[in-house]
């Protein structure tokens, strides 16, 4: 395995797709330059385009002139006064007690362990992302039964939870809302007939991708599908969509969130957010409890579908149409996709390559997240390089699309 994954990342890194560093002084959110070359980044999360927003960036300068670039202390002594004012506008925003911390990843490390119990049982969808995995890890130190299914098999899910219920206190199923890579989204409103059908089943669910660009209040896409239930557990990101940084728990009830607030490991052991990212993510809130955030994500509606028009247009492998920013143009083996990226970089334009192992070997397509800096014509000019260079570097590489059409059993 290792051979393998130092082999991908050794073929990116000599081709210059892949650990580049950008070389530009100063961001305007829209553009990046690497290698002396400025290209328009499909490479960014941040899907409502609020990092360059003025407000967020005064926030920013207000928060460290009054606090310092740092507060060196652990949560479980004590807090910045910052903490108290986002995590009250987070609660606005979900109607739910929030517990903040440094990212999703140190989120789940801090939340798993603790509402997850000796005798229960956990499921995780194939997809799931590794930052819940890594988490789970630290459940079979303690013996707890876990175990793994087909990606959004609500069939199989129901299976298994008539099955463990038996002998477990709780059934717990973990997985995304938006998953990162295809940009496929979640069954929500299945998974809530499950919650309502079944009193020992739990739901965990990671709705990074989805935060800003859905919901009420910007809440998230799971939030738009299912708006409460006492036995979701709901873990979202600041870093993306919302501006800024940081993990947001959403939890559905009081005792959850005082023991993760007062055991969980990262509030513990680790130091605390800067001022300025609070002072960030403060002034971001306010948006998103204002009617603008509408605004943005019907703008980000209009972009999204104008993508999916336009690759059906240029009859481009899309391999799930949704209404999410992350889409997923699929181009098969690795090497077509080195060649694809570097072409794609040649014309003026950096997208991410989603190889393995974040998808299997023979699923490697362009990940290209959408965002408010890309107007419509960034968008159909894209489109037109995509569909030029791909039969280009099929062919160089010696595959076609039947081939194309059987790695992601398209039918075309």
């Amino acid at each position: 395995m290792l051979e393998i994954l130092d082999d991908v990342c050794e073929s990116g890194r000599k081709l210059g797709i892949v650990f580049q560093t950008i070389e530009d002084t100063a961001l305007d959110g829209k553009y990046v330059k690497i290698e002396g070359k400025r290209m328009i980044n499909f490479g960014s999360c941040s899907y409502l385009g609020l990092e360059m927003d003025h407000r967020l960036i005064s926030g920013t300068i207000d928060a460290v002139t009054r606090f310092g670039t740092t507060f060196s202390s652990s949560r479980a002594y004590l807090s910045s006064t910052l903490y108290g004012e986002l995590e009250s506008q987070l609660e606005n925003i979900f109607d739910n007690p929030v517990v903040v911390t440094n990212n999703t990843t140190t989120g789940h490390l801090s939340n798993i362990p603790i509402i997850v119990g000796d005798n229960d049982a956990v499921i995780m969808d194939v997809n799931v992302h590794n930052s819940v995995q890594q988490a789970v890890s630290l459940l079979k130190e303690r013996n707890v039964s876990v175990e793994v299914i087909r990606h959004n098999r609500m069939d199989i899910l129901e299976d298994r939870i008539i099955a463990l219920q038996q002998n477990y206190d709780k059934v717990w199923f973990m997985s995304d809302g938006i998953y990162s890579m295809f940009g496929d989204v979640a069954p929500v409103k299945e998974l809530k007939g499950l919650l309502d059908t079944y009193e020992q089943f739990h739901l965990y669910i990671d709705d990074a991708h989805g935060m800003s660009w859905a919901g009420e209040n910007g809440s998230g896409f799971v939030r738009s599908q299912l708006l409460k239930h006492d036995r979701m557990y709901l873990v979202t990101s600041l870093g993306k969509a919302f501006g800024s940084n940081g993990g947001v728990l959403v939890m559905p009830n009081k005792q959850s969130y005082r023991r993760v607030r007062e055991f969980g490991r990262s509030l513990i052991f680790s130091i605390q957010i800067a001022p300025a990212v609070l002072g960030a993510s403060i002034a971001s809130a306010k948006i998103h409890l204002s009617p603008e955030i509408y605004v943005r994500q019907n703008h980000l509606q209009e972009r999204i579908k104008f993508f999916n028009q336009t690759a059906k247009l240029y009859e481009l492998p899309l391999i799930k149409e949704s209404l999410t920013p992350v889409m997923f143009i699929g181009v098969g083996k690795p090497q077509v996709g080195y060649n694809m990226v570097r072409r794609i970089m040649n014309e003026g334009f950096y997208v991410n390559i989603a190889v393995f192992p974040s998808v299997s070997y023979t699923n490697t397509g362009l990940r290209i997240p959408l965002t408010l800096q890309h107007s419509n014509e960034d968008i159909e000019n894209l489109m037109k390089v995509i569909a030029l260079n791909l039969p280009i570097a099929m062919k160089e590489s010696g595959q076609n699309v039947k081939d194309l059409n059987h790695y992601f059993k398209l039918n075309r």
